[in-house]
């Protein structure tokens, strides 16, 4: 399953929850999984500045390798995996997905989440706020569209974890999420790139 939402919407906190609840649950930001890619020669960036300076996001892109998705399918035949992450090559790794679920919060809560959170800095640079503000309202329309399940992600985070298991279980038709088939179906997510925001409008 893939556990998506803009940046700020609790991606990670859920991840850590449902790894508490004894799930297995990887980050794609932070288990290896995504990588900053330039966006005219495809160069691989092994360090990046922290915080990101002015222009990044024209220059570069938060893309995930599919290889680590796909040997995560491969691993995940026995019981399902969420994978938690937002990245501009969605469209690339779609179809390795049963179920996807789009976390989406209302514009204050992700100010407030973005300006005290000490996890991540993404979010600091006037350059990425306005990025994710642009992003967040778009985010519940196109992921609905697509066929992604939408959680109201401003709920307590037991309540937000609450759904996407029983989303897991609706999928595997099971009571408990260890008898799935895999991790993979096309559910028709969206290519996530900053660039174009204006043309997901539609």
């Amino acid at each position: 399953m893939w556990v998506t939402g803009v940046s700020g919407a609790g991606k990670s906190t859920v991840c850590g929850e449902l790894r508490a609840r004894g799930h297995v649950a990887l980050d794609a930001d932070n288990d290896g999984f995504s990588r900053w890619v330039g966006r005219t020669e495809g160069e691989i960036v092994v360090d990046p500045p922290d915080p990101v300076p002015e222009g990044w996001l024209d220059r570069y892109g938060w893309a995930i390798v599919r290889e680590r998705v796909e040997a995560l399918a491969e691993k995940s035949r026995s019981r399902i995996a969420f994978l938690c992450g937002s990245v501009e090559n969605e469209e690339d790794v779609r179809d390795l997905f049963d179920l996807v679920v789009c976390l989406v919060i209302d514009e204050d809560t992700l100010r407030h989440r973005l300006a005290t959170r000490t996890t991540n800095t993404f979010g600091r640079h006037p350059e990425e706020l306005a990025a994710a503000l642009k992003w967040n309202p778009r985010m519940r329309a196109i992921y609905e569209s697509r066929g992604a399940m939408v959680i109201d992600a401003s709920a307590p985070v037991n309540e937000v974890v609450d759904t996407v298991i029983a989303a897991a279980r609706e999928l595997t038709g099971s009571p408990e999420t260890g008898k799935p088939e895999g991790v993979c179906r096309d559910h028709g997510t969206p290519l996530l790139d900053w660039r174009r925001i204006g043309d997901l409008n539609s």
